[in-house]
């Protein structure tokens, strides 16, 4: 790359994340729904059809932000758990949850583009399955850790849902059990419902201390999923 090239790039990419910076400031103030890509170009100073040349439409500069937003928890996800003991499993999945949990609360709008209600006439490209994998593939691993070094107890699993477990299994982890697939997906779903409540003010008169609250939380969520204590 030649250096007018090299310019050219980072010239590029200061545009695009101030685009992206006003458009995260519109979500917070007015919601997904209301995202305008004239609105943003007027606040950033460009013209519509100079903004078209680094987003051609609403839904592809929604598509970046919600591809920023699942890697942003994403990485929470990946450091707690890399600073987390690595042979203390049930405490490993304590740190990722609380990452993400605090990722969400300091990120409350960005969170609801990924976790809350859909955005009307917007449908997400596949661009965003990777990114939006990333925390449950952090579960999946320590589960999967867990599971390699029998700290794992193989949760009960229902005959009427069987095929199901082991359609799940085949699809995200072939390695594990299906039991243990498709109680993690439980545990996944119940750890989100469990943000999302605080996030949204759902616990507002309900729940004071927080921390503890969500501390039990994870804990059983990780003893549901069939994590057993270090050894």
């Amino acid at each position: 790359m030649t250096s007018v090239q090299g310019a050219r790039a980072r010239a590029r990419a200061e545009i695009t994340a101030t685009i992206k910076d006003e458009a995260r400031r519109q979500l917070a103030a007015d919601g997904a729904a209301k995202l305008s890509l004239r609105a943003v170009a007027r606040e950033v100073g460009m013209v519509s059809s100079a903004l078209y040349r680094y987003f051609p439409s609403r839904d592809d500069l929604l598509t970046a932000l919600i591809v920023d937003a699942y890697d942003a928890v994403g990485e929470a996800a990946e450091t707690a758990l890399a600073a987390a003991p690595k042979t203390d499993h049930p405490a490993r999945w304590t740190a990722v949850c609380r990452a993400v949990r605090a990722w969400a609360l300091a990120h409350p709008h960005e969170y609801a583009l990924i976790y809350g209600s859909p955005v009307p006439g917007y449908s997400a490209p596949q661009d965003t399955i990777g990114p939006a994998s990333r925390v449950g593939l952090v579960l999946i691993g320590i589960l999967r850790d867990a599971y390699t070094t029998d700290r794992v107890s193989l949760p009960p699993l229902d005959d009427r849902l069987r095929p199901e477990a082991e359609r799940l299994a085949a699809d995200l982890a072939t390695d594990l059990p299906p039991a243990v697939v498709v109680t993690l997906v439980a545990v996944w779903a119940q750890l989100f419902g469990t943000i999302s409540f605080e996030v949204f003010g759902q616990f507002h008169r309900i729940v004071e201390d927080r921390d503890a609250f969500f501390d039990d939380v994870a804990a059983r969520l990780g003893r549901e999923a069939g994590l057993l204590p270090r050894r």
